[in-house]
């Protein structure tokens, strides 16, 4: 069986100095967080408010349309979040 030649050169090489600096670039989007759990809560809250008031609250002629209206806020709430980063 042939032998392996040796290597020359040592087994660790340590990089090079080099000055780089992070740069943190900001989204600007600090927003998108707090307005999709508020749309989430206030559909959260429209919903609840509806069925313990037995329809009474929070719109009384709207009917059975208040829990698509709470709906319609979680849903916004979905939209939002698709802007998160």
């Amino acid at each position: 069986m042939p032998k392996s030649r040796l290597r020359k050169k040592s087994d660790y090489t340590p990089p090079t100095a080099s000055t780089t600096t992070a740069v943190k670039i900001s989204s600007g989007r600090s927003w998108v967080a707090p307005l999709m759990l508020a749309l989430f809560l206030v559909g959260l809250v429209w919903i609840v408010t509806y069925y313990v008031t037995s329809g009474t609250w929070p719109i009384q002629s709207w009917g059975n349309w208040n829990i698509l209206a709470g709906f319609g806020f979680i849903a916004a709430g979905f939209g939002v979040s698709t802007q998160w980063k």
